[in-house]
């Protein structure tokens, strides 16, 4: 099956360069010159990945991808020439999966998207025969991780997790009270030839928190363990 590409990008150059070399990699892709353009096209139909400036006119990146979040779990990279760790940050905080800086190579961006791809079509299948966990069962409403269903809850409450923080917190709940490195979830989240920054899993983890957490400023459930990694402790 053919995956279907938008990508968001204002620089007429940079989205006809990452269009043919994408297109060679087996893309069908979607262009857009603007945040609302985007927006417009995702709620008539939704691509299957996203390639998102931050840079833009009008609506900016970090409003479009939050935008898109709130309805959609299709994977997301940034692809900025902002540098600044705040920025990198707040992108990923926004929603997004991967950042890449400009300039890039597309051999780098094809390496991500495929990633992502394979962490996407994984999900069922690995995690299809596991049990119910109940990760915090204080209270009247437990936490509870479906493995077969895809999905976490709280009590009959739907959580809604991105693609990449199910797998982190699935990654965490296959061995609970065991810590894992952020390398170690680098190279079971995001495959094993990934090359980016180790502070991408210390975003997700925070995002993931903030969903889970009965207080998120004080974790009870995914617990920092310093200088080693993060550990699941179900309650």
């Amino acid at each position: 099956m053919t995956n279907r590409l938008l990508i968001v990008e204002d620089d007429d150059r940079i989205r006809t360069a990452l269009r043919l070399g994408l297109e060679d990699e087996g893309y069908v892709i979607i262009e857009s010159g603007s945040a609302e353009a985007a927006l417009a096209e995702v709620a008539d139909a939704p691509p299957d990945l996203m390639i998102v400036d931050l840079m833009l006119g009008g609506i900016d990146g970090f409003t479009c991808i939050r935008e898109i979040r709130r309805q959609h779990d299709l994977p997301i990279i940034i692809v900025s020439a902002r540098t600044d760790t705040h920025d990198i940050v707040a992108g990923l905080e926004a929603g997004a999966d991967d950042y890449v800086t400009k300039p890039f190579q597309i051999k780098e961006i094809s390496a991500r998207l495929r990633a992502l791809l394979r962490r996407s079509g994984s999900t069922t299948a690995d995690d299809s025969a596991g049990a119910d966990l109940v990760i915090d069962s204080v209270g009247t409403t437990p936490l509870v991780l479906s493995p077969r269903a895809g999905v976490v809850r709280r009590g009959d409450r739907e959580i809604h997790l991105t693609l990449t923080e199910y797998r982190v917190l699935s990654e965490l709940a296959s061995e609970p009270g065991r810590v894992i490195s952020r390398r170690g979830l680098l190279e079971t989240v995001w495959n094993r030839d990934y090359f980016g920054d180790e502070r991408i899993v210390d975003v997700h983890v925070r995002r993931l928190r903030t969903k889970i957490e009965p207080d998120p400023a004080n974790p009870c459930l995914v617990v920092t363990v310093r200088g080693l990694g993060y550990r699941l402790d179900p309650r």
